[in-house]
């Protein structure tokens, strides 16, 4: 492994160990030549992935995507890492064991939606306003009526 910082070939792995979900091997390196640290995780690949964009474009599954805007999402909000590695782990997982190579951007954007719907409603709803386009605040308030929950009310006799 290269050294992030000095570019050096040869780094140490000091600490091995499995991520909370045991989805990664988390590993602690070490560089001989300018005796930085840093950590690297090994996961499992099950499939090669392409994502095909609306328009046809074709490019690499990239889960450092998916992580990022549920990051963004979650900005602020109280979604520690943990979880949302977790999430991220399972989309990707959930993809992987499709079945498919190519597997359209609209299957990964609503696996994020679903996702983001039973972590934190604000996020979900921060992610939809980019995903589904909204343009104008109506565009919110019909988004955010399906979300309220029918309220039972009480009837007197």
């Amino acid at each position: 492994m290269r050294c992030p910082y000095c570019g050096h070939m040869d780094t140490q792995v000091k600490d091995s160990r499995p991520t909370d979900d045991n989805s990664a091997i988390r590993r602690r390196r070490s560089c001989p030549a300018c005796s930085a640290r840093f950590t690297t995780f090994e996961r499992i690949q099950l499939r090669e992935l392409t994502v095909v964009k609306k328009g046809g474009q074709r490019l690499p599954f990239d889960r450092d995507k998916i992580a990022r805007s549920i990051t963004t999402a979650c900005r602020k909000r109280p979604v520690d890492e943990e979880r949302i590695e977790r999430v991220v782990n399972s989309i990707q997982r959930r993809l992987e064991s499709m079945g498919e190579s190519d597997i359209p951007s609209s299957v990964i954007g609503e696996m994020v939606m679903e996702a983001l719907q039973g972590l934190d409603k604000v996020a979900y709803v921060r992610f939809a306003s980019v995903y589904k386009n909204f343009r104008e605040v109506k565009d919110f308030e019909n988004f955010v009526e399906t979300l309220a929950e029918p309220t039972t009310g009480d009837k007197e006799a």
